[in-house]
């Protein structure tokens, strides 16, 4: 089967599609013919090794994965003898972020807790866009963060892939959602159901006034203290995603705010999680939530997707066909 190898950590070009062998499930493995994947910030972390923590669990000095990607939608062409959720023929989508990767290929092994039934109104293409950033924005705001109805929440980076999920998800849980982003995204954040809507070149969310319950910072490079400033009292600050430096503030100085103040600052790290995507199906078939999808690469461009991906303009997701 044609997949993406990669022997070294380094840039896009570290990348090859070439041909390996086609593997064979386990007695609890659900073998996937795989029709698309996406790209994700997880990614990144695993082709270039970067930031260097993240090798104790990827590799030291060299990829432990050598097949990268995560997100997968496919159709089930094999389970093993003691696979009870799922039969040939079912289209599935999962991630694989938990058990070993390997979702830039034409088939993938995969536990079958790491899958779901796909959402019946999705394509692959769709669905495939879901599960790491529809986790992640479901996960940070739900799990770490409490959402509740009639809260105001302060998503930052609301136009990438996790931020387009965490908008429409926090308006599912009854929330008055404010979305940050550039001028460019202004009009995909009203269309995903945001209250209202910053444009960054010509305001800053710290100096409107405006405090909130909740503020996911999934990208950005703002002082702990801006975020700090712009929450209630008994408020909740969640670092996802953004810049190295910032997510180190968010680890130490975070800590120290959260102990000697009345607000509170925290990291978080999404979680692979059956439950979780069968939760998103529900709310992506009833029509609470959607997939956006910039730009879709062939597996054989996959280091034009990575290129395109690390810039970190994409509207919503950037997905690969298989």
């Amino acid at each position: 089967m044609k997949a993406v190898v990669y022997k070294k950590y380094g840039p896009p070009d570290v990348l090859e599609v070439t041909e390996v062998e086609k593997p064979i499930p386990k007695d609890n493995q659900v073998l996937v013919k795989v029709h698309a994947s996406s790209v994700n910030f997880g990614n990144l972390v695993l082709l270039k090794g970067e930031p260097f923590l993240a090798r104790f669990a990827f590799g030291l000095f060299k990829p432990r994965y050598s097949i990268p990607g995560g997100d997968i939608a496919g159709t089930v062409e094999a389970v093993g003898k003691d696979v009870t959720q799922f039969q040939p023929g079912d289209e599935v989508f999962g991630d694989l972020s938990g058990c070993g990767w390997g979702g830039f290929a034409e088939y993938a092994v995969v536990p079958e807790k790491a899958l779901a039934l796909k959402p019946a109104n999705l394509s692959f293409e769709e669905a495939a866009a879901v599960p790491m950033a529809g986790v992640t924005a479901l996960q940070s705001l739900r799990n770490k963060g409490k959402i509740q109805p009639g809260q105001k929440v302060l998503i930052n980076g609301a136009s990438g892939g996790v931020g387009t999920f965490a908008v429409q998800i926090a308006k599912s849980f009854g929330a008055e959602v404010t979305g940050v982003c550039s001028t460019r995204n202004v009009d995909i954040l009203q269309t995903l159901g945001a209250d209202h809507v910053i444009d960054y070149s010509k305001e800053k969310f710290t100096e409107n006034n405006q405090r909130y319950d909740l503020i996911l910072g999934v990208n950005g490079h703002q002082p702990l203290s801006d975020y700090k400033r712009a929450l209630k009292p008994n408020g909740i600050f969640i670092h996802v995603g953004g810049s190295e430096a910032q997510m180190f503030q968010a680890m130490t100085l975070g800590a120290w705010i959260s102990k000697t103040s009345n607000k509170k600052v925290s990291t978080f790290l999404q979680r692979a999680n059956q439950k979780d995507l069968v939760f998103l199906k529900e709310l992506l078939e009833t029509g609470k939530i959607k997939p956006v999808i910039d730009r879709q690469y062939k597996l054989s461009d996959v280091r034009e997707a990575f290129r395109y991906f690390e810039q970190g303009h994409a509207q919503g997701k950037v997905v690969i066909t298989i």
